[in-house]
């Protein structure tokens, strides 16, 4: 799906929105009153005049003539103050009723000031951190005149192949859940009218992480008791934590796509959500219901507003044939009255109705976007959103004057420090990692050497090279560059390389079947790893990469994703010790891509492999692999060791109006201090369906001293166990459950509790 944008989610129902039960604005209601069925139209088409990334084939053409005529509701691709004055000017002076735009924008991780990649920061576990980062992005974009914002992407994902598993917060509803009510509410604060908060968009509703073959924009077939217990869980947490509007995805639901989905739209999203807000549908997937196979224009528009789509993205359908199924009784005036309704509540609950120009001060830019304070946030963020994945001997952490060769693509590029989807920051700014080590150890001896192209296929760097360069192909011959990178590490005590993907190797359109490290630098991995010198390998990317190789080397791996604008200053903290690294992985990285999708809540099945790993004929297992990841969900290491003990539950019995509490004592067993992310899972034995492994239910990050102890103590009740039954209803069965406290989803530290009736 193209960047998402907006959701914008209404509906008719038998002529009755979900809405309409509610109290009525009468501003709002004034405004509607005085407006013509075209101007009820206009507030339902979203444009872009092109000032930003366009991620379809369409730009919008005489925005300015459109917006004079009524006929545009809101637009994105617009920034600055003056340039947002400018665009209300329009409206508010030269149109019949004078009504404001919302103003639109793509912010991911972060507006100029840019964080690591959605993936990254999931890795850091740290709800709070993620709402602070909302919360910057939202006062940055609003002091340069953005009020609306497509994010936070929820979508659960298992398939590495797809690139906008970088977008997402990994494969798991529950942490899933938390990390899209932390984001909304970063994003929203407490009130929408306040000039530093912006209303948020949760996408993409539903299912896209599910794509097929991992391929983006493909279909998604999956049963109702997948949707509800492990894809629809962070989308209704965002419209629990009062997410202003919701995007639809670019898939089909059940064979219909989901921009013209009544059931989706209505059924579940407004009257079994609750959801008032609005539904905005992604770049063009109106029109792109054509393709799907649905009918003409005017057909998948009237499908589209009956479902309860509100606000068309680009495609200008709704524009341009809903009069006419007006006129043809195909559609009703009273449903685009609804959807117009609810464009005009989201402009009230934002103050712009009051004051057209609340974002378009121009004292603000200067004092509140890429201050030093938010850099300094940033460089923060990415050092906790880094996971330590393999520890070789004693290499890490380096020392302050250690004779160092930095060598790798990506370890003087500020072209892929930012990550995909960041269109609103400048690479530019960025720190790239030989100058954050710099920053950081000044005294250290540190010599760089390229040592090979991110890769050495011109044809594959032209595709990923869509938005600026982000392979550069040398003119230099591989073995030159190869050649001097071992001159270099040989006069160096340490080799420090930095290697991965460049930041459009993955993110939208940029799905790949082989997930491993481009041959070009796999080849200068292993003659570097052949040294007999401590080697640690950086590596940078937007998606679990199979690195069975690389773990097989004599090397020290670092995950550090696409770190943002500070990335070489938190490298440089990370690596020299001034900050322990405590991130763990929100995706199961597989062994080969002909694993995917393999995560920890796979089912046991009638036929369980071996608890060994061994092969076993008749058994659900691989001739040529074990069936666990490479890396499980949950797992990260430390500069220093943590050891689980005394796990225990405070009773053996839980009531259904009770809680328990369940213990685990968390020791720092190693050489210095850390943090430790203490998981929390559980296991319904006996279920009327099928359960899943293990289910993530609770997590705390904590600080550990050198040879320090916790108790670590969840409470749990019977609601933490509930789940969809076969007829979709949310219950909690009596039985019996393991509980397991560790840190990862793969250790087996556990105990047991029965449910009682």
């Amino acid at each position: 799906m193209k960047r998402t944008y907006l959701s914008i989610f209404c509906i008719a129902f038998m002529g009755i929105s979900f809405l309409s039960a509610q109290e009525k604005i009468p501003q709002v209601e004034e405004l509607l009153a005085k407006m013509t069925l075209e101007e009820k139209i206009g507030q339902l088409n979203l444009l872009t005049p092109g000032g930003g990334i366009a991620t379809g084939s369409v730009v919008s053409e005489d925005v300015e003539t459109k917006i004079k005529a009524g006929n545009v509701g809101g637009v994105f691709g617009v920034s600055s103050p003056e340039k947002v004055r400018q665009a209300q000017d329009i409206a508010v002076k030269s149109s019949r009723l004078g009504i404001p735009l919302l103003i639109g924008s793509d912010i991911i991780h972060g507006y100029k000031t840019t964080y690591p990649i959605p993936l990254g920061l999931s890795s850091s576990w740290d709800m709070e951190l993620i709402k602070e980062g909302a919360q910057i992005a939202a006062k940055e974009a609003t002091a340069d005149g953005i009020n609306w914002n497509f994010s936070p992407m929820v979508d659960i994902a298992r398939d590495p192949r797809w690139g906008r598993i970088a977008e997402g917060a990994g494969e798991d509803p529950y942490l899933g859940s938390q990390v899209a009510k932390a984001m909304v509410q970063g994003y929203q604060g407490e009130d929408l009218t306040q000039p530093n908060t912006m209303m948020s968009t949760v996408k993409h509703m539903a299912l896209y992480g599910a794509a097929e073959a991992g391929r983006d924009y493909n279909s998604v077939d999956m049963s109702r008791l997948k949707m509800f217990n492990e894809y629809f869980p962070p989308y209704k947490a965002a419209v629990d934590a009062g997410v202003g509007s919701v995007m639809t995805s670019f898939n089909d639901i059940d064979g219909i796509p989901a921009s013209g989905n009544k059931w989706l739209l209505t059924d579940l999203l407004r009257e079994r959500w609750g959801f008032d807000g609005f539904v905005v549908s992604d770049y063009t997937s109106v029109n792109e219901m054509i393709a799907h196979g649905l009918g003409d224009l005017q057909a998948v528009s009237a499908l589209a507003i009956n479902a309860g789509l509100d606000m068309d993205m680009v495609g200008e359908g709704f524009l341009t044939t809903l009069k006419k199924s007006v006129d043809e009784g195909k559609v009703s005036e009273e449903t685009i009255t609804i959807a117009a309704r609810r464009i005009l509540e989201a402009k009230h609950k934002l103050g712009l109705l009051d004051d057209p120009y609340r974002y378009s001060d121009e004292s603000r830019p200067e004092k509140d976007i890429l201050t030093e304070e938010n850099r300094s946030f940033a460089r923060k963020a990415a050092t906790r959103s880094f996971v330590l994945l393999k520890k070789h001997e004693n290499t890490l952490p380096l020392a302050k004057n250690a004779n160092i060769a930095l060598i790798g693509p990506l370890a003087d590029n500020k072209n892929n420090m930012l990550g995909t989807w960041a269109p609103t920051g400048n690479p530019q700014l960025s720190i790239p990692i030989l100058e954050g080590l710099k920053n950081v150890a000044p005294n250290a001896k540190i010599t760089y050497s390229k040592g090979a192209n991110i890769s050495d296929d011109s044809t594959f760097a032209k595709k990923v090279n869509v938005f600026g360069e982000r392979i550069m192909i040398s003119e230099e011959s591989s073995e030159t560059l190869l050649d001097n990178a071992m001159e270099v590490a040989d006069a160096a005590d340490i080799i420090v390389a930095v290697v991965g993907e460049a930041t459009e190797m993955s993110g939208e359109a940029a799905s790949r079947t082989d997930i491993t490290i481009p041959d070009s630098q796999k080849k200068l991995i292993r003659e570097l790893s052949s040294t007999g010198k401590p080697v640690v390998l950086v590596l940078m990317s937007g998606r679990p990469l199979d690195i069975s190789e690389e773990m097989n080397l004599p090397v020290s791996i670092l995950q550090i994703w696409h770190p943002g604008v500070e990335a070489g200053n938190a490298v440089g903290d990370v690596l020299f010790g001034n900050y322990n690294p405590s991130g763990k992985l929100t995706n199961s990285w597989p062994r080969s891509v002909g694993q995917v999708p393999v995560h920890y809540r796979m089912k046991t099945t009638g036929r369980p492999g071996p608890e060994s790993g061994e092969f076993q004929k008749f058994k659900t297992n691989y001739l040529d692999s074990p069936n666990s990841p490479l890396l499980a969900f949950g797992y990260g290491l430390s500069y220093t060791t943590f050891e689980y003990s005394d796990v225990k539950a405070s009773s053996g019995e839980l009531t259904a109006n009770g809680s328990i509490q369940l213990t685990a004592t968390v020791t720092n067993t190693g050489d210095f201090g850390g943090e430790e992310i203490v998981q929390l899972y559980t296991h319904d034995k006996v279920r009327s369906i099928t359960p899943p492994g293990k289910e993530l239910k609770a997590f705390k990050k904590i600080m550990l001293k050198k040879g320090e102890s916790q108790a670590v103590t969840f409470e749990i009740s019977a609601a933490d166990l509930k789940f969809y039954n076969s007829d979709l209803k949310y219950v909690a069965e009596p039985g019996e459950f393991e509980f397991f406290i560790a840190g990862s989803s793969d250790a087996d530290f556990k105990g047991s509790f029965t449910l009682k009736k």
